[in-house]
């Protein structure tokens, strides 16, 4: 058994001493979703420093906890402030948490970040959901010896994305009348915003968002078998397409002006993934 398998084990029974409880959907909240958990009817909280050898977030807005309850009468998970490859931790870290909730139980994981547009025709405030993704900027978290207990050592990559839960999403978009982008993500490292250079590159790439997470964890949790969605809120216009110098004030600023659309979204798709989960 390697140490990094070890060390996730160690996790899921720390977790498991103080929580009894069996999600159905892991959500990661991304800015702009802080305060998403105030809206659910919450079963336990868990701070992640009170989890054995768990990574601890180190950035502002981030405030660090698991958060069990029910969005309607599903059962969930949420991620309050994840962990980020440029705070220094080592991938394996960095998508820990995101394997720990599979263990927990959750089959399915929903994906939420702030990121910079980098397609022309999107602007600060859209909402895109993500099809596909460009992860070659991070190091991979399945590098290193394979864990056959999560997954196989070469997964397919083909759909990241479950193209069922994609269709749930646009429906349920539609419904709410809500515009939605889509388009393919890209993580870079950060913490620093890309120059021009950089935003004309991702462009050129194919790639439509830019940010600084979920693409690995997007890939630890495809390895692991589980069900895949993404929303990402397009915060800001990448470096160059406008004037703008970009600040995490502005990025925060236009996070917070949309999440009552963002919050009503992610609640909608939940409730109609559990049933489709349910079909």
């Amino acid at each position: 058994m390697g140490k990094v398998y070890e060390k996730l084990l160690r996790c899921y029974d720390c977790v498991r001493e103080r929580i009894d409880f069996t999600p159905e959907i892991a959500l990661v909240l991304g800015s702009g979703l802080g305060d998403y958990a105030d809206g659910i009817k919450v079963a336990a909280e868990l701070d992640y420093s009170e989890i054995t050898d768990f990574p601890v977030s180190t950035v502002p807005g981030h405030e660090g906890k698991y958060i069990f309850g029910y969005v309607g009468e599903v059962p969930v998970v949420c991620m309050k402030g994840r962990v980020h490859y440029y705070e220094g931790y080592d991938i394996s870290d960095v998508v820990l948490p995101v394997r720990l909730m599979k263990l927990m139980g959750a089959k399915v994981l929903f994906l939420t970040n702030a990121s910079g547009g980098v397609n022309m025709s999107f602007q600060a405030g859209d909402f895109m959901m993500i099809q596909d993704q460009i992860a070659d900027f991070v190091p991979s978290p399945l590098i290193g010896p394979n864990m056959d207990e999560l997954g196989v050592r070469f997964p397919d990559m083909s759909n990241i994305y479950d193209k069922e839960l994609q269709k749930v999403i646009r429906k349920t978009a539609a419904l709410l009348d809500i515009p939605l982008r889509e388009g393919v993500y890209i993580q870079l490292t950060g913490p620093n915003y890309e120059s021009p250079a950089e935003v004309r590159m991702c462009r050129a790439l194919g790639a439509d968002a830019v940010g600084m997470s979920t693409a690995c964890e997007a890939v630890a949790a495809n390895h692991m078998g589980m069900m895949i969605c993404g929303i990402s809120c397009i915060s800001n216009m990448g470096c160059g397409i406008t004037a703008n110098p970009l600040t995490h004030a502005e990025v925060q600023a236009t996070a917070d002006r949309v999440a009552p659309l963002f919050k009503q979204l992610v609640t909608e798709c939940i409730k109609n993934i559990h049933g489709k989960l349910s079909e």
